[in-house]
C-alpha cells in the first residue's frame, strides 16, 4: 500500500470528553491539555497535528502553535486559520514566522470564515477565500504580488519574511458545497472531507479531480474521522456505547446548535448519515455516526478491532485517500490506542506538495 499521512487532532476549539456531553475539568480545552496531546501524538509516531480554530470556542490557534512549536521536534504542525479574521498579508507575516519557529514543520488548514459579526453569502464568501489562498502563495513564494480580485487590490513588493524553504506550506481545505468544490479546486493543494459511506467518498474524490483537471491542477485527497480501535470489535463497540452513555438529546442539540457551521452542507450531511444509520448507529461496516450526536462538523468514528481499522483506512487509500487526520474520546488516550494498534502497520509519512 502506498504510503499516507496521519495526523491527529488537538481539542482547541472544543471540549475534550470521556463521556460525550459531559463536561470534565481536567479535559476542558486549555494550553495544558493541548499541548499534552501534541506531545503524545509526536511521541506516538503520527507525522501531523491539526490545531484546529473556532471564532467563539476554545483557544488561539495561532498563537497555540508558536508555542508548541518550541516543544516538538518533529511532528508537522496543520494550523487552522480563519480567513474571514485576518488581512491576507498579515496572515502571511504570521505563517512565515511560524514556519521559522517550527522549523519548516507548519502546514496550514484554511476555514473559509465569515468576517465576525458578518454573514456573507456562499458564492462571494468562497470567491474571497479564493483569492486569499492565491495571495498567501504569491507572498509566501517570494513574488511580488499584484493581485486586483474582487475583495482584494493589493500591489507588494516580495515580502522580507520568508518560510524556511522559501515556498508557501500546504494549503488544506474543506466543503461540500459547489462553491467549496470550485474553491479547493482552484486553490487549495489537499482536499479534505468528513466521513461518508464508501461510494459517497469515491464519487467526491472522481468530483474533485475532474474539478481541479478542468483548472490544469491536481489534488491530493484527505480525511477526516474519530476512531475507536480496541483489541476485539465487541470491545470497540461497547466503548463506542459507552460515550454516549450520559448524553440526553437536548445537550446533544444544544452542542451542535452554537457551533457556527451549524448549517453548512457539510454538516448538514453528516446529518443524513445519522439518520440513515441502523439502530445502533452504523451507517456501514464499522462506521459508526454516533459521535455526530454529540458534536458538529466530524461526526462519525471507524470502529473495531486493529485489524478491521487498518482495513478500513486501506481501502479510503485505494479510493486515493492521500491523508488522514484521526481523533478520539479522550484525546490523549485514543491517540495512544491508535498509536500502538495500528500506525506501526500502516506505511506512513508526511504529505509531498
Amino acid at each position: 500500500m502506498k504510503s499516507c499521512e496521519v495526523s491527529w487532532f488537538s481539542a482547541l476549539c472544543d471540549d475534550d470528553y470521556e463521556f460525550l456531553g459531559q463536561p470534565d475539568p481536567k479535559l476542558k480545552s486549555s494550553f495544558e491539555h493541548c499541548r499534552d496531546i501534541v506531545l503524545a501524538a509526536e511521541t506516538g509516531g503520527f507525522d501531523n497535528i491539526l490545531l484546529p480554530s473556532g471564532y467563539a470556542l476554545g483557544i488561539d490557534s495561532t498563537a497555540f502553535a508558536a508555542a508548541i512549536a518550541v516543544l516538538t521536534k518533529r511532528i508537522k504542525l496543520l494550523l487552522a486559520v480563519r480567513v474571514g479574521e485576518a488581512w491576507p498579508p498579515q496572515l502571511a507575516r504570521q505563517i512565515a514566522t511560524l514556519d521559522r519557529i517550527a522549523n519548516g514543520r507548519l502546514n496550514i488548514n484554511i476555514i473559509s470564515s465569515d468576517i465576525p459579526g458578518e454573514v456573507m453569502a456562499s458564492a462571494p464568501r468562497y470567491g474571497r477565500t479564493v483569492e486569499v489562498m492565491e495571495i498567501l502563495k504569491t507572498i509566501l513564494n517570494g513574488k511580488p504580488l499584484d493581485h486586483q480580485g474582487e475583495h482584494y487590490k493589493l500591489k507588494l513588493d516580495p515580502p522580507g519574511a520568508t518560510t524556511l524553504s522559501g515556498k508557501c506550506p500546504p494549503l488544506y481545505f474543506g466543503g461540500l458545497s459547489p462553491d467549496a468544490r470550485d474553491a479547493a479546486a482552484r486553490a487549495a493543494d489537499v482536499y479534505l472531507m468528513w466521513p461518508d459511506t464508501m461510494p459517497a467518498v469515491q464519487a467526491i474524490v472522481d468530483d474533485m479531480t475532474a474539478r481541479a483537471a478542468s483548472y490544469g491542477r491536481t489534488l491530493k485527497f484527505g480525511y477526516r474521522v474519530h476512531v475507536v480501535v480496541r483489541d476485539t470489535e465487541a470491545e470497540a463497540r461497547a466503548y463506542a456505547d459507552r460515550l454516549l452513555s450520559k448524553l440526553d438529546a437536548a445537550t446533544g442539540d444544544a452542542i451542535r446548535a452554537k457551533s457556527l457551521d451549524s448549517q453548512s452542507v457539510g454538516v448538514l450531511r453528516q446529518a443524513e448519515l445519522r439518520e440513515s444509520a441502523g439502530n445502533e448507529g452504523y451507517v456501514e461496516d464499522n462506521l459508526w455516526t454516533g459521535i455526530g450526536r454529540a458534536r458538529s462538523g466530524c461526526g462519525a468514528a471507524i470502529v473495531g478491532d486493529p485489524d478491521q481499522v487498518l482495513a478500513k483506512l486501506h481501502a479510503y487509500q485505494a479510493m486515493g485517500i492521500d491523508a488522514f487526520i484521526l481523533s478520539g474520546y479522550p484525546h490523549a488516550t485514543e491517540c495512544d490506542l491508535f498509536a500502538r494498534h495500528v500506525l506501526p502497520r500502516l506505511n506512513h509519512g508526511p504529505l509531498a506538495i
